[in-house]
């Protein structure tokens, strides 16, 4: 992986495709937290919540990623740290929420999840487009890129759930779908804590 050449200089000039990618993202991703959140109230679904809240945090991620661009590489490798803490807090609250709804047993409504899934989908897919040519740089930016990527495929996992809430009538699809969302940001949050924690034991992160 690039970001892993310990040639890499301490204080990159930034590419300004990336900084307007990042806006592009930005904005995208707090429309869909207000979006998805109305939705996951009116629906009962805890995966429509699950990744209403991941817009949140990526919104925060990529709030933070334009804050952090130019600096040190050290500077990038804590800030992706954090954004590894946030998706690993992400991942325990709804593995938590997952359990709570499963012993309550609301049925969740599959037509708003159908149709607010679909429009996320699509919003996560433009933005994991727009990322994508970035996907092999820097923690920091490889961080970017996961959060994109596994909300895509949050997003069609939330279709097939409505698929399946219709054709079972109960939870389990819904709650299902919620945790693989959870291990997903789980097992990213612990590849960019592994790649950031390199980062700073690099000689010239200073």
């Amino acid at each position: 992986m690039s970001a892993h050449c310990c040639s890499a200089p301490p204080s990159p000039g930034v590419d300004p495709r990336y900084r307007k990618a990042l806006v592009i993202a930005l904005v995208v991703n707090a429309a869909m937290f207000i979006a998805e959140l109305l939705a996951a109230w009116s629906s009962g679904s805890i995966s429509l919540l699950a990744d209403s809240i991941d817009f949140f945090g990526d919104a925060g991620n990529y709030a933070l990623s334009l804050f952090v661009l130019g600096m040190a590489l050290s500077a990038r490798a804590k800030a992706a740290l954090f954004k590894a803490a946030c998706m690993a807090g992400f991942g325990v609250f709804v593995l938590g929420k997952a359990v709570w709804n499963l012993q309550t047993g609301v049925v969740p409504e599959p037509a708003t999840m159908g149709v607010v899934g679909f429009a996320a989908l699509a919003a996560n897919v433009g933005v994991a487009w727009l990322l994508y040519r970035f996907r092999t740089g820097d923690a920091n930016m490889r961080s970017v890129w996961l959060c994109s990527r596994n909300d895509a495929i949050g997003n069609v996992a939330v279709l097939l759930a409505a698929l399946g809430v219709v054709g079972t009538g109960t939870a389990w699809p819904d709650i299902g779908v919620a945790v693989v969302m959870a291990l997903l940001a789980l097992t990213g949050a612990a590849s960019v804590a592994r790649q950031a924690g390199h980062e700073l034991r690099e000689p010239h992160t200073a």
